[in-house]
């Protein structure tokens, strides 16, 4: 159990450290995409900005830079006359709306580079925003401070009489085109031009797909092979823990025979025993039935070794189940004497099966077996057969002690053992429903179970005819 437990905290750190390297290379990968998605767009649009200067030559700002001219002529010579603090506040905020509209609305620029995108075989969608930095207006030698965003007043310290007013602003996923500062006879200008691409992530994740997709592979395909190894070595130990019950249950099965034979032996070397004629009778019939005890379990074991090697070898014939049936039960009957309460209750239709009649027998036997062996009480056993799908089904129902939902996914495996075991009279060795499944799985049938713990338990063989 602690090895066990050391594996699955081993292959758990390894996974996590494995996930966690997977994390921080793919997002080195989409930092990387991310960096170049940038630069491709920046490139191409200072190409674009070239050409338009080239064409016509404009930055495509005209229209807007001769709008913001006309109006600052006008409002300074009204920003001067302004005394009231508040009045002029007021009045700034309209300048600096009015200087934002212009350079947004009567630009071309925006236009210009969708077309040239598209040209290129690039994404051409794009959203542009205008970042106004600094703003004042001018009349002869006289300045008007109107705006300065804190961002650029960092970067420039403010000259006398300027104020500082805006918010630091951060462009994350915004491609600045171009930075521009304008001045006439009325105003000084500063600002810059982003674009931004809405699908930007969309464009990014599909170009890191490939990767993606490789690490999630990666990280699947060790996941599923520590949970293989780890399922491997649970299902080993189990293997390993019903061999060894297996050897001490053989263990103590041979040594009860060969002891009392022993036994047996030393008493008929005993001179008072050999005067007597019917105490060597009551030994030799002692001794003779052990060694047929004995013989049995060594053939079992014999067995199991011939059906790991080969297939079963079965001589089948057709014959009628019914009559098969009745022959079992009286044999049965006529073995266990009144060991349990027998009722039947058959409906084969005279059905004929393809039956190995030894094998079959030893099926039956060894459920029935089972329902006494495994009794807290007086056995009651019902014994149900019937033909239908063109399968004889029989149901081998008991009042037993019943088996737990856990031990009825590993009642059909070789050498184990329900935890509640060993009830009644003997111990098992875990071979008796092995034998069962082998059997009807020879005959191309199968066998399940129902049951309850203190409810019985009822097994359904199935045999196709």
């Amino acid at each position: 159990m602690k090895k066990r437990n050391t594996v699955l905290l081993l292959g758990i750190i390894s996974i996590i450290i494995l996930i966690t390297v997977q994390v921080i290379i793919i997002n080195g990968i989409w930092l990387q995409k991310d960096e170049m998605f940038n630069l491709r767009y920046r490139l191409l649009s200072q190409d674009a900005l070239s050409a338009m200067r080239r064409r016509w030559s404009s930055d495509g700002f005209d229209t807007a830079r001769m709008m913001i001219s006309l109006y600052s002529q006008k409002v300074v010579k009204e920003i001067s006359l302004i005394k009231d603090d508040s009045v002029l506040t007021e009045k700034k905020k309209d300048i600096i709306d009015f200087v934002s509209k212009a350079l947004r609305e009567e630009q071309y620029l925006s236009q210009f580079l969708s077309n040239y995108f598209g040209r290129q075989g690039v994404e051409k969608d794009f959203n542009h925003k205008i970042v106004v930095n600094w703003f004042e207006l001018i009349d002869n030698d006289s300045r008007f401070p109107v705006y300065i965003s804190e961002e650029f007043a960092n970067r420039r310290p403010p000259s006398i009489g300027e104020s500082s007013s805006g918010t630091t602003t951060k462009r994350v996923s915004e491609i600045l085109v171009k930075g521009d500062r304008s001045e006439d006879n009325y105003y000084r200008l500063d600002f810059d031009y982003y674009i931004d691409f809405s699908d930007k992530q969309k464009v990014i994740l599909k170009e890191t797909a490939a990767s993606l997709t490789m690490s999630i592979l990666s990280i699947l395909v060790v996941v599923t092979l520590f949970l293989i190894t780890y399922r491997n070595l649970v299902e080993e130990k189990r293997l390993s823990d019903l061999k060894t019950d297996f050897i001490n249950n053989m263990t103590h099965e041979l040594k009860t025979p060969l002891s009392t034979i022993t036994v047996a032996g030393k008493t008929l070397e005993m001179e008072q025993i050999r005067r007597n004629e019917t105490k060597i009778m009551e030994t030799a019939k002692l001794i003779g039935k052990q060694s047929i005890h004995l013989n049995q379990l060594i053939n079992m074991i014999l067995e199991i070794s011939m059906w790991e090697r080969t297939q079963f070898q079965l001589d089948k014939k057709k014959v009628p189940i019914e009559e098969v049936m009745d022959d079992i039960m009286e044999s049965f009957k006529t073995g266990c004497g009144n060991c349990a309460s027998l009722r039947e209750k058959y409906n084969f239709n005279g059905v004929e099966v393809d039956l190995d009649v030894v094998y079959f027998t030893t099926l039956i036997n060894n459920l029935l077996s089972n329902a006494i062996k495994y009794s807290d009480k007086e056995p009651v056993i019902n014994i149900e057969g019937s033909a239908e799908n063109s399968s004889v089904c029989i149901k081998v129902a008991d009042n037993g002690i019943g088996i737990s939902k856990t031990d009825q996914k590993h009642v059909f495996d070789k050498f184990y053992r329900a935890s509640s075991g060993n009830i009644h009279k003997f111990k098992g060795l875990g071979l008796g429903l092995y034998y069962v499944k082998k059997i009807a799985e020879a005959h191309g049938g199968n066998v399940s179970v129902s049951s309850k713990p203190g409810k019985g338990s009822i097994f359904t063989v199935t045999i196709p005819y």
